[in-house]
């Protein structure tokens, strides 16, 4: 990791770096676009035979496979699993269950004004679909923080396309209760849900996270089917005054090992912390090439004049996931996908077992949205409603502002009513 300070006559380096941070996006997809949407077309043109002929080139797929994951055999994958497993996966969908429970949204209305009733009603999407990764570290966690919101949020039908399904992905499936779990992945997988094929219905949003060519493709069809938001690689930023430097070290390990492109930054005014996250860093990476390559690559420590730098800065930066100190610190945060506070709360418990999901922002798209919740499965719908008196007390208003718009239907819609 580089060591960089951010003020002084050294200060140079560390500030153009972070300018080029603040430049990136969640993933640039441009250099694989023209390929993705040429299987997205070739998918809504042929349907199954493209998602085959892709599936087969990229995934492995055998012609006698069926698309279709059954039941049968995802009941077979579970009693397969370890009990050990079995009961970290029930925790694991218990804690997300709840947390999505406790933010579902509620159907509420009041009176502004006597005989004027304004609300909400809250309802779930029809269909979605959601991608989980099958390529370097296939990911069954992903598949219950995926499923179970989309659940609590009364989603009717659910779909799941993951490639080359080991057997804890189909057992986690089998937990949740899935009954469409398609073995494709890729462009084609996030093709065949947003326009539909003969075996696939389409799907009204698509969530999860992806490589670059399922994320431009999650782009590229985002304007016919929703989409969560584009998955860039894994970033974590560490802001410390006095924290461990083993603890901060192996989040920064744990995390790197997920993409040679992880972004892994600490951020502290002491020197000599930095120092010695930095040596930690590089013992705990040894034998992990990943994130060896990863730290090397994108692996910084900042080194601040004031905390209140400090503060900025991881402000600035907007992370994926973010550990502070403590609870008090939570006061001066805006912007980040996920926050751990404390030495006891390492960065993997959110990854598995928390609740809150591990689906988030990265990019800096932390500015602008928080990680999957229930709230992306859901549409708040509003509502409003006059008694004639109440229609004759605000309408007039309505008019005024309607006629100094020039709108003069919108104006003549409410003076009718009023008769």
């Amino acid at each position: 990791m580089r060591i960089l300070k951010t003020f002084g006559e050294n200060g140079a380096a560390g500030l153009a770096a972070i300018r080029e941070l603040e430049q990136r996006g969640a993933t640039n997809t441009a250099k694989v676009d023209g390929v993705v949407r040429g299987i997205l077309e070739d998918v809504r043109g042929r349907g199954d035979e493209a998602v085959r002929q892709y599936s087969a080139r990229f995934d492995g797929l055998g012609d006698a496979d069926a698309l279709l994951v059954s039941r049968e055999e995802m009941l077979e994958a579970w009693e397969g699993t370890s009990e050990e497993l079995k009961a970290a996966m029930r925790l694991a969908q218990a804690n997300i269950r709840a947390f999505a429970e406790k933010q579902l949204p509620r159907a509420w209305s009041f009176r502004p004004a006597e005989g004027m009733e304004v609300g909400q009603i809250v309802r779930p999407l029809s269909s979605v679909g959601c991608y989980v990764p099958g390529g370097r570290y296939p990911l069954p966690s992903t598949l219950l923080m995926t499923v179970t919101p989309a659940q609590v949020a009364g989603v009717e039908r659910i779909v799941v396309c993951s490639p080359k399904p080991v057997r804890e992905t189909m057992a986690a499936a089998y937990l949740a209760g899935v009954t469409e779990f398609y073995r494709i992945g890729g462009a084609q997988a996030v093709g065949a849900m947003a326009y539909g094929t003969a075996t696939i219905g389409p799907v009204d949003k698509i969530v999860g996270p992806g490589n670059i060519y399922v994320t431009a493709a999650k782009i590229a069809v985002s304007q016919e089917t929703g989409i969560d938001m584009p998955a860039g690689p894994t970033e974590i930023v560490v802001t410390s005054e006095s924290g461990d430097p083993e603890g901060i070290a192996a989040d920064l390990v744990a995390q790197a090992e997920h993409d040679p492109e992880t972004l892994a930054v600490l951020i502290t005014t002491k020197q000599e912390l930095a120092e010695a996250v930095a040596l930690e860093v590089k013992r705990q990476a040894i034998g992990n090439a990943i994130a060896q390559e990863s730290v090397a690559a994108r692996g910084f420590c900042f080194v601040t004049e004031t905390v209140e730098a400090a503060r900025e800065l991881t402000n600035r930066l907007a992370p994926e996931h973010l550990t502070v100190d403590a609870g008090s610190d939570l006061r001066w945060v805006k912007n980040a996908g996920s926050v751990f506070v404390g030495h006891h709360s390492p960065q993997s418990m959110g990854d598995y077992i928390s609740g809150p999901n591990h689906v988030l922002p990265t990019g800096r798209n932390g500015r602008m949205r928080g990680g999957l919740s229930v709230l992306d499965f859901v549409k708040v719908i509003t509502v409003q409603q006059y008694t004639l008196d109440a229609l004759r007390e605000v309408g007039p208003h309505t008019i005024a502002l309607a006629e100094a718009e020039g709108l003069k239907g919108h104006a003549e819609s409410v003076r009718v009513r009023m008769r």
